[in-house]
Order: structure tokens, then sequence, then C-alpha cells
């Protein structure tokens, strides 16, 4: 693992990979480096069958604030002319979100302090967000005349409701977790010292699930949100054909019959 890295790679246990945003002087805030980064991890867990979890976390008082605009931090070319941000944003933030909410397996996001912004729109992408309680989450970018270009238009009223969504980005709301969890921002609240051990909680469980089950779970879930009910009961009957003869659909059976923990291989 490169400490200097702009995200952090490492295996915390078997089956899961994580991706640390390091940039703690800068409170995560993203750099064209770090998206880079990220974007090899992601790939890097997409093609390897041992990695069944990905955890996305950030270092120090913040999970990431979006995009570093401050003079030397990689940007300076793109803001430069609108063209320049359009690419930017295409091949750097852009390319994060869309790697995270396509990849078909789950990522759980620990946010370990302030997500705001194109920060809020990572933790947004993943499956699941289990936030600090210290932590602050919204979106101020109206605050200096910009916009939720990183995909928060997208994300920020699926998960809150136009309403709510559109109060927070047009009057530049942030709110506790405490908040978060109530307007669906953060899936679960845990104090700052047990937000390691939780994740690692979760991450172990979806490493002992069932994982050709889970991918499809998670296409399926995913489509689902954008299309009709006669299309996701069609991909519903296409899952059942891929994941069904399965050997871990065996195993799971056997499993249940015998009375013991599965053994599930992923084929």
């Amino acid at each position: 693992m490169n400490d200097h890295a702009h995200a952090l790679v490492d295996d915390p246990y078997p089956g899961a990979l994580r991706i640390t945003l390091n940039r703690p002087e800068r409170l995560g805030a993203y750099t064209p480096a770090m998206c880079e980064q990220m974007l090899a991890a992601l790939r890097q867990a997409r093609l390897d069958d041992e990695v069944r979890v990905v955890i996305l976390t950030g270092k120090g008082r913040g999970f990431c604030t979006g995009g570093d605009v401050s003079p030397g931090a990689g940007f300076d070319e793109a803001l430069s002319h609108q063209m320049g941000r359009a690419r930017e944003l295409r091949e750097d933030a852009h390319a994060v979100i869309t790697a995270i909410h396509h990849l078909d397996k789950p990522v759980i996001c620990a946010v370990n302090g302030i997500a705001v912004n194109g920060g809020l729109a990572f933790a947004l992408a993943c499956d699941l967000r289990v936030v600090a309680r210290s932590a602050k989450l919204g979106d101020t970018s109206a605050r200096v005349g910009l916009l939720p270009d990183e995909g928060g238009a997208w994300l920020f009223p699926r998960t809150m409701g136009y309403d709510r969504a559109f109060r927070m980005v047009s009057l530049s709301e942030t709110y506790s977790a405490a908040e978060a969890l109530d307007l669906g921002l953060a899936t679960e609240v845990v104090d700052d010292d047990q937000l390691e051990p939780r994740v690692a909680d979760l991450a172990r469980r979806f490493v002992q699930a069932a994982p050709l089950a889970l991918r499809a779970v998670k296409f399926m879930m995913r489509r689902g949100l954008e299309s009709t009910l006669d299309s996701s009961l069609g991909d519903a009957r296409q899952a059942v054909l891929w994941v069904g003869p399965s050997s871990d659909a065996q195993e799971g059976k056997a499993a249940f019959l015998e009375r013991r923990a599965p053994r599930f291989r992923g084929q």
C-alpha cells in the first residue's frame, strides 16, 4: 500500500477490498489522481472473483468534500474553460460514480466525517452508508454559485425525495448524522469508535453470502429503479436461469436441509 497515494487500497480481511480517500488535510477533497486511483481499485474489485465486497471510506475528519479547486490540485486547466470542466467531470468524478453504481458487488460507504457535494454523491452511489455520529452530510455547491454536477441531481432526489433534495441543494443545507438518517441519506448511524467494527461486521456477512445471488440481486434492484414492473420481472426470470443451476444454489439447499452453514464458492 502506497501511503502517499490519494486513494489507499488494502484488503482488511479475506474477501474485502477497502478504498480510503487519503487527503485528510483537504477533508478528502478529490483530485484527478484520486479519481484515477479509485477507478483502478474499482476495476480490480470487478475483475477479481475473490473480492466479494468493497468498502469506501476516508481518513481524518472528512470523507470527501467534492473536487479540490485550490491551485495545484490538478483541476486548474479544466476550471479555466467550460469544455475543460465538462471533460474533467466525465473522466474523473462521473467515471467514479458510474463505476461504483454499476459494480456488481456490494459497496459499503463508511462515512467517517464530512461528506458534502461530490463527496455525498460518492456515498450515495454506494449500496449502504454507515455514518459516524460526528459526520455532516449535505450539499453546499450553490453557496459558491455551483451545481450538484457530480451526479447529485440524479442521486439526491432518488434517495431523499425531490422536495428535500431541492431544499438541500438550493439552500446549501448540511445535516447531522441523525438528521441524515431521517432523510434517508444514511443507512445507519453509529458512534465514531464503532464505525470500523460495524462496517467490518457487515462486510464479513457479505463475504459469507452467496456471491452469484448477491450480484444478481444488486443488478435487478438497480435496474428496477429505472424500469417497469414487467421489465423487472423479465430480469428476474433471466437471473433465475443464471443463478438457479449454480453450485452455490445447490449448496444453499443442501446446507438448509442439513442444518449447517453453507460454504459458497461463487460457482
